[in-house]
């Protein structure tokens, strides 16, 4: 199901940048959409993941640049809005300005809180082993009843993924977790989603591990309400993200300005 016809079936109000369909919903809403939708009779009815991603300026350069990157996007059922200039600029440009930006590490605690009372599971692949074992032990002391049936690093040949996407499958977790970065994410995701049937939500993490393994420090609270989390962030890693910013971002605002509806 493409993300325009979900956002059609479940009357979620949408904005559309280059075509992308990106969820009007706050954090709160996401979060418990997710949850909801795990302990629907579609989720029971085990056909294909529902597959979520989230979209920032970065991503919405990569799609303008590159048709095969925007196919991944176009593809998945829903997107969520993880860009403050996004948020910002939604309220100028668009009849259902994003409520507020829906970073994945922000998402995830509170899908954890929700799927603990609920009783659903996670799985959580992707990151190094290292990351990937603190991520799961820090989600288990913040979230003691919380199920996680499996876990596995991100270091593997695609060869070996229709083994892994059937391990996964067997232990049919309510949400799987993918932080391989993008677009690598997004492609593990398309290619096996047939593979992941008995998963509910496959959701694409970005650096989400390396956040909650505590192996990288998230910016101050007063940074991430003000839209300045990309400020402390090329601080901390300025040769690895002041080209990417500065070659994304002005093409991303610019691509936003001409297309977003």
């Amino acid at each position: 199901m493409a993300a325009a016809e979900y956002s059609a079936r479940t009357a979620r109000p949408v904005v559309t940048i280059r075509g992308l369909p990106i969820d009007a919903l706050n954090l709160a809403a996401t979060a418990r959409a997710y949850v909801d939708y795990c302990s629907s009779a579609a989720r029971r009815a085990g056909g294909r993941p529902h597959f979520a991603t989230s979209a920032n300026g970065h991503v919405i350069s990569l799609c303008a640049r590159n048709a095969k990157i925007e196919r991944l996007f176009r593809s998945a059922d829903s997107i969520s809005a993880d860009g403050q200039p996004m948020v910002a600029l939604s309220r100028i440009l668009s009849r259902h300005p994003l409520p507020e930006r829906v970073a994945t590490t922000d998402l995830f605690p509170e899908v954890a809180r929700l799927a603990a009372e609920a009783g659903l599971s996670f799985y959580l692949l992707g990151a190094s082993e290292r990351v990937n074992k603190k991520a799961v032990e820090a989600t288990r002391r913040a979230y003691p009843n919380l199920r996680i049936v499996g876990r596995r690093d991100g270091y593997f040949a695609r060869e070996d993924e229709p083994r892994i996407c059937a391990e996964i499958a067997a232990t049919k977790p309510d949400i799987l977790w993918v932080s391989l970065g993008v677009p690598l994410e997004q492609e593990f995701c398309v290619r096996n989603l047939d593979a992941l049937r008995g998963v509910g939500i496959v959701k694409t993490a970005g650096g989400l591990f390396d956040f909650i393994s505590g192996e990288k420090p998230r910016a101050p609270r007063w940074m991430q309400r003000a839209g300045l989390e990309w400020v402390f962030r090329l601080w901390c890693e300025p040769r690895r993200l002041f080209l990417r910013y500065a070659g994304t971002s002005p093409h991303a605002v610019l691509v936003m300005l001409l297309s977003m509806r």
